[in-house]
């Protein structure tokens, strides 16, 4: 049994990704999935999509590698955070779609919430903030208005989970309902501090506690997969997060390290060690991992809108017919034009949380074409990123100048990862490697099975593939970032 199964399920796509016993890649199957918008501001996902591709996509990559399930020595799961599925405790049927965790339908119980004085509490356990990203105002809705939801629910017949215990579920065949410390840590209803889940927050909220799954470490024995699925009966042996996942991925293990992953939004996180730290710039506290009982917390920065903003140019405004081609426009752009736009498509995430206001464009002009848009879509994700590290630079001092280390789809793109080194004057590093969060759930399952190596010495194998360094000059860096400043307080005040 010499290599590792990594589901990588996403919010547009689901992922299997073989790793060998030097970590390498094997092979790699995906499949996209629907995305479904009732309403505006609202994303669900049909939960049976999710479980179907990820099983499918993993039966692929077996078959791509040539091997057998004898060959596989554990299996490992990173999934998008906070998408919220409910299902019956004796069928497994969900009682409705997942709600998606850009969803911003709960605006309004977060917006009552907030107003009846409860926010400073809600922090205070859980290290978030009351925004309908999380977990728990969703689980709320569904319980709320799905007929019928909270009489079962109270029954003990409903069962709740994020991502990674649905599809435990369903790998299991029902056996295991379980969750890992970082996806626990989202929900809005973990006590980050106490490493439990938290009454208060079940009792504000009005969550059964019954219908909560059992919170384990990041590498742990999350149960065996049925044996009909893949030949024989599998382990499942790591889980994490993607964010987290792409941390551990990055090996961010030492305090002060910071990584930023570029995916449908972007996601940097600052491990902060074994203590958490609290944010007075609107940034949350968070789980970055843990492992044998003892949680590593990070400062993390959330935007909503990464690679999605390329998704808006391909499907919205028909401008490109694949992400690449955005470099070559933004390259062929109008240099005296200054196009800023501000992506609030779903609302504004750190640190302004926003859930209301809507994207902007700002500087039109009747020039303005794709390359013009182009250009100022992947600029925006560098703008957003500095507002993030700026923020946790002014949260914990101890986080310095520290080098920031890229994963994700859009960090492929040089011309991207130039920019954001312009705008932040600072490095940043490219890894060899950029499957960085299936990597990380590939590792926590490895070593957790004996197959791969402890930490120090997979930190030693993060390889980089390029530096880039800042080569605007600083009077121009500030005068832009101040420009986006503008374009952001324009957007929040309409």
């Amino acid at each position: 049994m010499t290599h590792i199964l990594a589901i990588d399920q996403g919010t547009t796509s689901s992922r299997a990704i073989l790793f060998d016993a030097d970590m390498r890649i094997a092979a790699v199957a995906q499949e996209e999935f629907t995305q479904h918008y009732p309403a505006s501001g609202w994303v669900e996902h049909d939960p049976a999509d999710l479980w179907s591709t990820t099983a499918g996509t993993c039966r692929a990559a077996i078959e791509r590698a040539g091997l057998r399930a004898a060959d596989i020595a554990a299996i490992g799961i990173t999934n998008q955070r906070e998408t919220v599925v409910v299902w019956d405790r004796a069928t497994g049927q969900p009682i409705h779609n997942a709600i998606v965790w850009q969803d911003r339908r709960t605006a309004p119980i977060c917006e009552t919430l907030r107003q009846q004085g409860h926010e400073p509490r809600v922090t205070e356990i859980t290290g978030l903030l009351l925004d309908p990203y999380f977990s728990g105002t969703k689980l709320k809705w569904l319980l709320d208005t799905v007929d019928g939801a909270r009489d079962r629910a109270a029954k003990g017949a409903l069962l709740f989970g994020t991502v990674d215990s649905w599809l435990i579920w369903n790998l299991t065949g029902g056996a295991a309902h379980v969750t890992d410390a970082t996806n626990a840590a989202r929900t809005l209803l973990y006590d980050i501090r106490k490493g439990e889940w938290s009454a208060e927050m079940c009792e504000m909220l009005g969550i059964p506690m019954a219908m909560l799954p059992q919170v384990r470490d990041c590498a742990s024995d999350f149960g065996t997969t049925r044996a009909d699925l893949f030949g024989r009966e599998i382990p499942i042996l790591g889980v994490a997060g993607d964010q987290q996942a792409a941390t551990v991925g990055q090996a961010c293990f030492a305090p002060g390290m910071l990584k930023s992953t570029y995916g449908t939004g972007c996601f940097a996180l600052l491990n902060t060690g074994a203590d958490p730290v609290t944010s007075t710039n609107r940034l949350l506290t968070t789980i970055a991992y843990q492992l044998d009982g003892t949680p590593t917390y990070a400062l993390e920065g959330s935007i909503f809108i990464a690679g999605a903003v390329v998704q808006w140019l391909r499907d919205g405004l028909k401008i490109i017919r694949a992400a690449p081609e955005t470099h070559a426009l933004a390259d062929a752009a109008d240099p005296g034009q200054d196009l800023v736009l501000v992506p609030a498509f779903t609302g504004l995430g750190a640190p302004y949380w926003n859930p209301d206001c809507r994207g902007a464009v700002y500087g039109l002009t009747r020039n303005s074409g794709p390359a013009e848009f182009a250009r100022a879509a992947l600029e925006s994700v560098g703008f957003q990123t500095r507002d993030l590290l700026q923020a946790m630079q002014a949260d914990w001092a101890a986080s310095g100048e520290a080098v920031l280390r890229v994963d994700g789809g859009m960090s492929a793109s040089d011309w991207a990862m130039q920019f954001l080194s312009d705008i932040l004057g600072a490095p940043v590093d490219r890894p060899e490697v950029l499957e960085t969060t299936a990597l990380g759930a590939a590792w926590l399952a490895g070593m957790r099975a004996g197959t791969y190596p402890a930490m120090d010495e997979f930190a030693r194998t993060w390889a980089l593939d390029r530096r880039f360094t800042p080569a605007m000059d600083a009077a121009t860096r500030d005068a832009r970032y101040a420009r986006w400043q503008r374009a952001v307080q324009a957007t929040l005040s309409v």
